[in-house]
C-alpha cells in the first residue's frame, strides 16, 4: 500500500474527497459541493474536528464546523455597506447568500457551502497526497452582488505525513484590485480529554480592544499569554501582532495539534466559547483584520491581473 492515498467519499448527499497518510494514520475530507469546506480531520479514527451541526447545518443555515473558507470577508461587518478603494457597496440578502451573528451584522463572506467549486487536480503520490478546487467568482451574479471584484479562487490542499498544509489563491480577473480579507476558522478538539485540561499555545503580542458587537474600537494593547491549561477560560479574541513563527496548539491525552500562519496571515482571532456543549478551541487566519473592507486598515490588494497566496498548516502528533 502507497504511503499516502487520494480517495471519493460520499457524506449528507454530497461528493467528498478524502486525502490519506496512511504511516500516521491521518485522514482529512473535503466537500466541494460545500464550498470546499474541511469536513472531517481524524487521526486513529477519531475525529479532531468540532463538528457542531455538521454538513447538514452548514448547508441549511451557514452554521460553521470543521475547517470552513471565510471569503470575502473573514469575521463580520460593521454593518449592510462598506467603503474600499474608493467603491461604496451595499449589501442586500435578497440579492447575495449573506449570513448575520446574534447582532445582525454580516458574517463570515458569502462562500459558505457554496455549490461552486469544482475540483481541478488530484495528485497521490510523491510522499504526499493533494487535491486542487477552483471557484470563478466572477461568473455568479448572487456574489458579485456582494462583492463586485472579479477574481478567481483557488485552493491547493496537500497531505504530508502528518501535516496538511492548505493554500489559498485569489487571481485578479478584471480590470480593478481585489480587496484580500479573507481567512479560515479550523474548528478543533481533543476527543477524549475534558476541555479544561487542554494545554493551549497563543503565541500573540497584540491585541485588538473591541466593543460589545465584536468589532475594533482601533484601540489596541500588548498581550502575553503564556502556556497553560485552558481551564475555564473563554476567548473570543482578535489579535493584530503575532510571534513568529506563528504556530497555535492545544495538547493533551498525548495528542498535539498545531496551527501555523504561514505567508499571508498577518493576523489571527481565537475562538473558544464555554463548554460542555462548544468543546473546540479555533485558531483562525486572517488575512486582514476584522472588518478590514469597512475601515481599509491593513487591507492587502491584488492588482489586476496578479495574485495573492496565503498558506496554512495544521500539524497532528
Amino acid at each position: 500500500m502507497a504511503a499516502h492515498e487520494v480517495r471519493d467519499e460520499r457524506v449528507d448527499g454530497l461528493d467528498g474527497i478524502a486525502l490519506v497518510s496512511h504511516g500516521r494514520d491521518l485522514r482529512v475530507a473535503f466537500a466541494a459541493g460545500a464550498g470546499m469546506v474541511g469536513f472531517s480531520l481524524t487521526h486513529r479514527g477519531e475525529e479532531l474536528l468540532g463538528q457542531r451541526g455538521g454538513l447538514p447545518a452548514y448547508r441549511e443555515r451557514g452554521a460553521t464546523f470543521g475547517i470552513p473558507l471565510l471569503h470575502p470577508w473573514a469575521n463580520r461587518l460593521a454593518g449592510m455597506a462598506y467603503s474600499v478603494n474608493g467603491r461604496t457597496v451595499e449589501l442586500d440578502a435578497s440579492r447575495s447568500p449573506i449570513h448575520f451573528d446574534a447582532n445582525g451584522l454580516p458574517i463570515h463572506g458569502l462562500v459558505t457551502a457554496s455549490p461552486f467549486w469544482r475540483l481541478v487536480g488530484r495528485s497521490p503520490g510523491n510522499g504526499r497526497a493533494a487535491i486542487a478546487a477552483r471557484l470563478d467568482y466572477a461568473a455568479h451574479e448572487e456574489l458579485m452582488a456582494g462583492f463586485p471584484f472579479p477574481h478567481e479562487l483557488h485552493i491547493q490542499a496537500e497531505l504530508q505525513e502528518g501535516t496538511l498544509t492548505v493554500a489559498t489563491i485569489v487571481l485578479s480577473t478584471g480590470d480593478i484590485p481585489v480587496p484580500v480579507a479573507f481567512g479560515w476558522h479550523p474548528y478543533l478538539r481533543l476527543p477524549g480529554v475534558p476541555r479544561a485540561e487542554w494545554e493551549v499555545e497563543l503565541p500573540v503580542r497584540v491585541r485588538a480592544l473591541l466593543d460589545e458587537r465584536g468589532l475594533p474600537t482601533g484601540e489596541t494593547e500588548p498581550v502575553s499569554i503564556p502556556r497553560g491549561p485552558l481551564g475555564d477560560r473563554t476567548y473570543d479574541d482578535h489579535f493584530t501582532e503575532l510571534e513568529r513563527p506563528a504556530v497555535f496548539a492545544v495538547e493533551g491525552g498525548g495528542r498535539r495539534i498545531e496551527v501555523e500562519l504561514g505567508q499571508g496571515y498577518p493576523v489571527a482571532q481565537v475562538f473558544a466559547p464555554p463548554g460542555p456543549d462548544d468543546e473546540y478551541v479555533c485558531f483562525e487566519p486572517m488575512t486582514a483584520p476584522v472588518d478590514a473592507l469597512s475601515g481599509g486598515v491593513d487591507l492587502p490588494s491584488v492588482p489586476p491581473g496578479g495574485s495573492f497566496r496565503a498558506e496554512f498548516t495544521i500539524r497532528v502528533d
